[in-house]
């Protein structure tokens, strides 16, 4: 019996007919393959613009909120103008509260406000001629024995001031030790642009930062001293050893009370009674403040931390901006829509 040819019935027009039906299918299998591929692209693209804009709003209205509470700063500056008396104080309606304020249905704008000069300036413990300040240190001395901060010493916060690379003492640290660390890097050699920069301090721990930086600030201008009337417990014991802690805390209730109008009434507290504290570096008034803001728009948050000078004749600067700090939020809300 012959055996079957295979290429009957399958005339050359249909084998054409078959590989153009293939490559049709191919080709519309690339198409499909494109355009889901250009349509991921452009989702991404349209999500990528649309988070960027929710950004740049979230930046504009956090910069807002930074000049709502330099406005606020400037009306109290002409407040105590009017009245005679130059004295910032925590009962003072800007360091009480947050301020909350709605964007339409979008949002909200919290902003805080932060007292600076209530704390002692790192950057003082090193004066402009290279001179290490006595009173400075012995104060963040003290501030350390507070704390139970034992693993940090101050010559360690002189040496990474200092200008040389020599230790002020065997408790220092400079470049041949911080050299060793993994990573390793360098002494700042500088004043503090950031209390941040404790973290890199020999001996610092993590614990140990967060109990020393409500407590203490890195300004650019040094000499402004601390404002006795928006200082903490911690930082009042520092003004002298023999302050106890119950005295410090019987302190902040008669401030609470009444605000100190001079440092002179300070002074003359029967807590410092026969303790020959002197004035040096007290006083009555703030020139540097930390501003808050965060802002929830459309789903997303954006933070902002400014610091802000104000000078002496009440003119307003930001001097630093920082959106890294998150929940620095802390004080008890109050609505704007309440007034």
């Amino acid at each position: 019996m012959p055996e079957a040819n295979p290429l009957v019935g399958h005339s050359p027009i249909n084998r054409q007919g078959g590989v153009a039906l293939i490559m049709v299918l191919l080709a519309m299998a690339l198409v499909v393959m494109l355009a889901t591929g250009m349509t991921q692209q452009q989702s991404v693209r349209v999500f990528r613009a649309s988070h960027y804009l929710a950004q740049q709003q979230g930046q504009s209205v956090a910069l807002g909120a930074e000049a709502f509470a330099r406005q606020i700063l400037i009306r109290d500056f002409e407040e105590d103008k009017e009245n005679g008396v130059m004295v910032d104080s925590s009962d003072e309606f800007w360091a009480q509260n947050a301020a909350i304020l709605p964007l339409d249905d979008n949002g909200v704008a919290e902003v805080q406000i932060d007292d600076l000069g209530g704390r002692i300036n790192l950057n003082d413990l090193v004066r402009g001629t290279g001179q290490v300040d006595p009173v400075v240190r012995d104060r963040i001395t003290r501030l350390l024995q507070v704390l139970e901060i034992t693993t940090v010493n101050v010559d360690a916060l002189i040496d990474w001031i200092d200008a040389d690379d020599e230790t002020v003492s065997a408790y220092g640290a400079e470049d041949g030790q911080y050299l060793m660390e993994d990573p390793a890097y360098r002494a700042g050699n500088q004043p503090f642009v950031s209390v941040s920069e404790l973290r890199l301090i020999d001996g610092m721990t993590e614990e140990a930062y967060q109990a020393l930086r409500p407590h203490v600030a890195a300004l650019p201008v040094a000499g402004l001293g601390i404002n006795v009337n928006t200082a903490s417990a911690a930082v009042l014991r520092s003004l002298h050893e023999e302050l106890t802690q119950a005295q410090a805390d019987a302190i902040l209730e008669r401030r609470e009370e009444e605000r100190f109008e001079s440092v002179q009434d300070f002074l003359a507290l029967p807590e410092f009674s026969g303790l020959g504290l002197k004035a040096t570096g007290l006083g009555l008034q703030t020139r540097f403040f930390e501003v808050a803001s965060r802002i929830t728009y459309d789903d997303r948050v954006t933070n902002l931390v400014s610091t802000v000078y104000r000078s002496p004749e009440g003119e307003m600067q930001t001097v630093h901006r920082d959106t890294g700090q998150k929940n620095r939020i802390t004080k008890e809300p109050f609505s704007i829509s309440e007034e």
